[in-house]
């Protein structure tokens, strides 16, 4: 039996690593051509088009915050019943997958409609409003887009084809990548180009996935039908906690452009900007392990098969830290050449806010790891309530009044430093919730 108990327990361990690995690659796929853009961008626009880029992110966050709420969301539905009661999913896909397209249409109309409107709520202004005009008008066209393939990705991944997942993703980079030299540098589009460059992401990462039909494992079908509230409510109520992650980031980049424009202008905008689409590929990293466990933790949790549910979470947690130990290494190491790579137009008080800013700010990398594991195990084993409290605890309730109170007292050092403050503070809490849920197995 002991013999049993350790065999199956490696097995959990091993298959949960091949997940991680391949979701980490995904993950950061998915987060890459937003740091390409950036940097082509940074080429072709100077200081003005990366602030008129981080004015733009908070969309572009939005949009990948629904796919996740009902990808993730929807996934973990299909992960607990496809094996236990597969006709009571037969459908979801095929549902979500349909609302997503209808919502998705409806923002970039509604996008396109009042784009002065939106970016001055922003934080847009003069310079950054003409740069960013255009590349949010396209940006919004995407909004179906980048939606649906969220939750493509999400379905296919938990059906078993988390390889296919990570080809995707990684294929969309490397158009992205092609397509961003070709459109600013040989068509000269600036902007514009970069916008144009995105959409195909999501659209090359579709294309990739429609291959999963030939999958001869798969038991995902693709059955469109009209989706019932209540079926749109069951699968945001898992994936709010997701949702809520990911748009906390949008939400922060808001919050803090604010807060930055006032202290010290365009130029420290610019220089959280670089900031900011670093820690989009960092936290895709660290989010690339939590994706590699809900679905072994998901499906084990409906076996109920609690020694392997802990087994999955437990190595998460502990690829996470040494993750996060490796990624603060080389960006306190390598900082001045990190920034430099942005700074296209050689400003030293860019540079200066940037170097300074950038080994404080990424101290949060080693609670932020944790918590992006913890919130999608809790998550994953149906204690959406718990995950739901730190994600708002952690995206919007801490971070915004530690942003606020500890600009007024310690400038833009204060703000950096808001943020691994904040992502310790719910480290604590989300350790307490999963440890309480994991004793708490009823």
């Amino acid at each position: 039996m002991g013999g049993n108990f350790l065999q199956s327990r490696s097995a959990i361990r091993h298959e949960v690593g091949q997940y991680i690995i391949r979701n980490i690659f995904a993950s950061s796929g998915l987060s890459l051509y937003i740091l390409v853009d950036t940097v082509f961008i940074a080429a072709a626009g100077g200081t003005f088009g990366l602030a008129a880029l981080n004015i733009s992110l908070p969309v572009f966050n939005f949009f990948n915050s629904l796919g996740l709420l009902f990808g993730i969301g929807g996934s973990t539905i299909y992960s607990i019943n496809k094996l236990k009661d597969p006709k009571k999913v037969e459908t979801l896909f095929g549902k979500l997958l349909l609302f997503c397209i209808l919502l998705g249409c409806g923002f970039a109309i509604l996008l396109n409609l009042f784009p002065t409107q939106i970016l001055t709520i922003l934080g847009a202004e003069g310079q950054t409003m003409a740069v960013a005009l255009g590349y949010f008008r396209i940006i919004a066209l995407g909004a179906p887009l980048f939606m649906c393939n969220y939750v493509c990705v999400n379905f296919i991944r938990n059906d078993g084809n988390p390889q296919l997942t990570m080809i995707a993703t990684l294929s969309a980079t490397l158009v992205v990548v092609f397509l961003d030299w070709l459109l600013i540098f040989v068509f000269n589009l600036h902007m514009l180009g970069a916008a144009i460059a995105t959409l195909f992401s999501p659209l090359t990462s579709l294309t990739v996935l429609t291959f999963h039909r030939k999958n001869k494992q798969r038991q995902l079908k693709l059955k469109f039908a009209f989706p019932e509230p209540k079926t749109l409510l069951k699968a945001a109520s898992l994936g709010i906690p997701s949702f809520l992650t990911e748009m906390s980031t949008g939400v922060s980049i808001f919050v803090f452009n604010w807060v930055l424009l006032k202290l010290s202008g365009n130029y420290a905008v610019a220089a959280y900007g670089v900031i900011a689409n670093i820690a989009i590929v960092v936290l895709a990293l660290s989010n690339g392990i939590a994706l590699g466990v809900q679905p072994i933790a998901s499906r084990e949790y409906g076996k109920r098969n609690w020694e392997n549910v802990k087994t999955a979470m437990k190595l998460g947690i502990q690829v996470a830290f040494g993750l996060a130990c490796l990624l603060y290494f080389i960006l306190v190491v390598f900082k001045t050449p990190i920034v430099s790579v942005f700074n296209h137009d050689h400003s030293a008080k860019l540079a200066q806010i940037a170097v300074n800013g950038l080994p404080l700010y990424f101290l949060s990398v080693f609670f932020a790891s944790q918590n992006l594991v913890i919130m999608l195990s809790l998550a994953a084993i149906e204690r959406a309530k718990m995950a739901f409290v730190l994600s708002l605890l952690r995206g919007y309730f801490i971070l915004i009044a530690a942003v606020l109170i500890f600009a007024k007292f310690f400038g833009v050092n204060g703000v950096w430093l808001s943020v691994p403050f904040t992502e310790a503070c719910v480290c604590a809490l989300g350790f307490y919730f999963l440890t309480s849920a994991l004793k708490n197995k009823n």
